[in-house]
């Protein structure tokens, strides 16, 4: 199969690029995400149309933050799109004409890393997404493992904490609501607050107040040297990496990839999450150890790694 389509619907744009069999983007266009579910189909078919013209097209990927079935065809459930038991690929196969297979985005983000990023050279591979929540992959054996009804690897709502913080999946404890971009605003708000002598020059990047803080704004404070903004990342890592452990007793892979935009802080918070890991990974003194690796495609992983699900069919 030669060139194919990914598309990644984000909260506030849809993105569909052209990719070839290596990995490489050769054409992208975006659009606004609509506020409607038919909308956001029609945004879907407009943007492949405008990618696809100048080129030959063998199949469409598209990846959905949601629930999809085991035939990759329906979005069961999707939280920021009203859409339920949603038959995207055959309405959007009826209108474009061309195969069209839908994943999960978290699913296609991580095929993306293990096929043409930091997975490359690994059998397996579990990938978690550190963004507002947090979202994940499993590729064991060089495959994709999406579970008997296709709605695995919901790692962020593991509960971690019986009797947690609730979680906005409706349950309490989840490991999102601890290991987050959302969890880490949180922490460093709790933190000005309590030792704002600590906290300098992050209540001065915001409007001088706990409640000002932002994300951006933490790993500014953490770079210079902000002492809340430093433990805040140790905290959300601490969290982060005795997950890992957790996934290590479940699938002992070769390797966990951290992707999402907390990881964008490099080794800030990857260095931290590798110390939590090899403390809270039970035997870890006579076992192996899986590599934590940083992600490598960044924001086009979910585009890549749907495209090239689609060429596998």
């Amino acid at each position: 199969m030669g060139l194919t389509i990914g598309v990644d619907i984000g909260g506030t744009k849809i993105a569909a690029g052209v990719v070839d069999e290596d990995g490489t983007i050769l054409e992208t266009y975006k659009v606004p995400t609509p506020p409607t579910p038919d909308g956001v189909t029609d945004a879907i078919c407009a943007a492949v149309s405008e990618v696809s013209s100048s080129h030959t097209i063998d199949a469409v990927g598209i990846g959905a933050a949601g629930y999809v079935d085991d035939k990759r065809a329906t979005v069961l459930f999707a939280p920021n799109i009203n859409w339920r038991h949603e038959p995207l690929k055959d309405k959007v196969e009826q209108r474009i004409g061309l195969p069209v297979v839908v994943e999960n985005d978290a699913n296609c983000a991580a095929w993306g890393e293990y096929r043409f990023g930091a997975g490359q050279g690994h059998e397996d591979v579990i990938c978690i997404t550190l963004g507002t929540g947090l979202g994940g992959g499993i590729i064991i054996g060089n495959k994709l493992r999406r579970g008997r009804f296709g709605v695995a690897a919901e790692f962020g709502h593991i509960r971690v904490v019986p009797d947690g913080l609730l979680c906005g999946c409706g349950s309490q404890g989840c490991w999102e609501q601890y290991a987050s971009g959302r969890a880490l605003v949180r922490y460093a708000k709790q933190r000005a607050n309590a030792t704002p002598e600590n906290a300098a020059i992050l209540l001065s990047l915001g409007d001088g107040t706990a409640e000002g803080i932002e994300g951006k704004h933490i790993s500014e404070a953490a770079r210079a040297g902000d002492l809340v903004a430093i433990d805040s990342f140790r905290e959300l890592a601490r969290w982060a990496g005795a997950g890992l452990a957790d996934l290590a007793s479940l699938f002992d892979p070769s390797a966990f990839i951290v992707g999402g935009g907390v990881s964008d802080e490099g080794d800030l918070v990857l260095d931290p999450i590798r110390k939590s890991f090899k403390r809270w990974l039970i035997g870890g003194a006579w076992r192996p150890h899986a590599q934590v690796l940083a992600a490598q495609l960044g924001g086009k992983a979910g585009l890549v790694g749907a495209a090239d699900l689609a060429r596998q069919g």
